[in-house]
């Protein structure tokens, strides 16, 4: 399944519950905001032991949260046509490009 796929769906599911007219850019993505903090909720107050023992036994739980973030991010990037797949691999493109080119500035500058 494609990321327009999984667009088709969740703009289905809400238009068949009539909530686009609730659905603006700041209430979209407040609501990203919650339940991003949903999914921290889970590793609250855990040290890296707990963390790694709870993971273990609530990836469900944890993958449900998941799902309820990447539901927003497909709606707000379908809503505001944004092309998330291009603007993702841009975004890593850049990310990559700047560290290499970081470190050639940092090669460059030892030899001086």
């Amino acid at each position: 399944m494609d990321i327009k796929e999984l667009q088709d769906i969740v703009v289905k599911f809400r238009d068949d519950r009539n909530w686009k007219q609730f659905h603006n850019p700041k209430d979209t993505s407040l609501s990203l905001i919650l339940e991003a903090a949903e999914l921290m909720e889970h590793f609250q107050w855990k040290n890296e032991k707990e963390i790694e023992d709870y993971i273990k036994s609530n990836k469900e739980e944890i993958g449900r949260e998941l799902a309820d973030i990447l539901y927003w991010v497909l709606l707000i990037s379908h809503d505001l046509t944004i092309d998330i797949v291009k603007i993702f691999n841009k975004k890593i493109f850049l990310s990559t490009l700047i560290k290499y080119f970081s470190i050639l500035i940092m090669m460059i500058i030892a030899e001086i």
